[in-house]
């Protein structure tokens, strides 16, 4: 009699199964059932979408996948120039290189030469992000006012971005130079000493910065102007009825309704900047001595320019670099949904 009540409450009128029940289960009837057949169905569904992703995904399992797979597998061993796989000649040699476990990381992290180059490291990045993220600011506020010109001002402060890069640090390499420069020309002029722009310690570090400052500042003051042209008008001017000041405007208008922007390109620009390997490498080459040495540019010449090359410890740095951007994002992305923000 249970029976009879359960299957009259669960069939409608005609005995068969009700609207959106099977037969004993939460699925619809001949549904397949379990997350294999929720799979297939998608796949079923949005093949089309499936047919156009495919290739990218291979693309970039082949250009990213694998290079990352292979060096972290090198980063637990010790191989170097002279003990990898290789042919001399006829002759093939074999490798030889043996599993180390995490002994790479091990040195890398107590070593003295991973926390001094870190520490430059933050400072490069730390100083080339704020200062671009303060001037671009400044430009996209003047730059988002009515003045006669504002088009012209665009493309010439949008120029350095659009010269490739290693032309622009030739340019700027050719500026420093100590002799012939045109910096130090100036300089003279004035009766002025010339300045070691490129072979002192400390005035090296700031021409490198000033140089990927120069380069970043376009990109930045391009994000921040589209994000002040999509805050209304109409909010500045009730603003302004209220009798807010220019700060107050700025504070509790202009700050806010650019955080969405700003959020996205303080990541990009700190990711970037972190890896800025051009820069380092064609102005200096870390030097003079190791005091311009960023990590990238550390794991480099670990890999192309020391005797035997040593492909572990490159690519250890190059992992240690991975896992510090990873950590920054993921702590970035704390922050920011405390305080509200979904990233």
């Amino acid at each position: 009699m249970a029976v009879h009540t359960s299957r009259s409450v669960a069939s409608a009128p005609g005995g068969e199964p009700a609207p959106g029940r099977g037969s004993g289960s939460g699925t619809p009837a001949g549904a397949p059932r379990g997350t294999g057949g929720g799979l297939r169905r998608g796949v079923a569904t949005h093949w089309y979408a499936w047919t156009m992703v495919a290739p990218v995904v291979v693309v970039i399992g082949v250009i990213i996948g694998y290079p990352l797979l292979r060096g972290i597998y090198l980063s637990l061993t010790d191989a170097n120039e002279r003990n990898v796989e290789r042919n001399i000649g006829v002759n093939h040699l074999p490798a030889t290189y043996k599993f180390v476990g995490l002994d790479n990381y091990a040195d890398a992290l107590t070593g003295s030469q991973f926390l001094a180059t870190l520490g430059w490291t933050l400072v490069w990045t730390v100083s080339c992000v704020s200062v671009t993220f303060a001037l671009g600011l400044a430009l996209a506020n003047i730059l988002n006012r009515r003045i006669a010109g504002r088009s012209a001002y665009r493309m010439l402060l949008i120029l350095p971005w659009a010269v490739p890069g290693f032309v622009s640090v030739f340019a700027w390499r050719f500026l420093y130079n100590e002799d012939r420069g045109f910096l130090n020309k100036l300089l003279a002029g004035g009766g002025i000493d010339a300045v070691p722009w490129l072979n002192d310690p400390t005035w090296a570090k700031f021409s490198v910065i000033a140089v990927n400052i120069w380069l970043g500042v376009p990109f930045m003051m391009v994000a921040l102007l589209g994000g002040l042209q999509s805050i209304p008008g109409e909010m500045y001017e009730a603003a302004e009825m209220d009798g807010a000041g220019p700060w107050q405007r700025f504070r509790h208008i202009t700050m806010p309704g650019l955080r969405p922007v700003s959020t996205t390109v303080i990541l990009l620009s700190t990711i970037w900047t972190f890896n800025m390997f051009p820069v380092i490498f064609l102005l200096t080459r870390g030097g003079p001595g190791e005091a311009t040495q960023i990590l990238v540019t550390q794991a480099y010449k670990f890999s192309f320019e020391i005797s035997p090359r040593d492909f572990a410890q490159s690519s250890t740095w190059g992992v240690l670099i991975l896992v510090l951007l990873m950590l920054f994002a993921a702590v970035y992305r704390r922050v920011l949904r405390q305080q509200g923000d979904t990233w």
